[in-house]
């Protein structure tokens, strides 16, 4: 009683055909097949906007290194004494 034999697998399969049709299956699994594919071009989109926004991010952070780095330069030079 505790195992499924061959028998109840038969009979769970012929109610499953009497209630959707033998037409309705393939129709159902070809759903299932285009909500994967949907799925999948949305996670590849998801990382190509994920891979332009740590592009744009890693652009700003060498901007504000040359920045920086131009203004210790300019900080670093002696300034020439006035004359008067």
């Amino acid at each position: 009683m505790g195992s499924m034999s061959i028998w109840h697998w038969l009979v769970v399969a012929v109610i499953v055909l009497l209630l959707f049709g033998r037409g309705k299956i393939p129709e159902l699994m070809g759903d299932v097949a285009k909500g994967i594919k949907n799925f999948k071009a949305g996670m590849k989109e998801e990382d190509a906007a994920a891979a332009d926004k740590a592009k744009e991010i890693e652009a700003k952070a060498a901007e504000a290194v040359a920045t920086t780095q131009a203004q210790a330069t300019t900080a670093a030079q002696p300034t020439p004494p006035k004359a008067g």
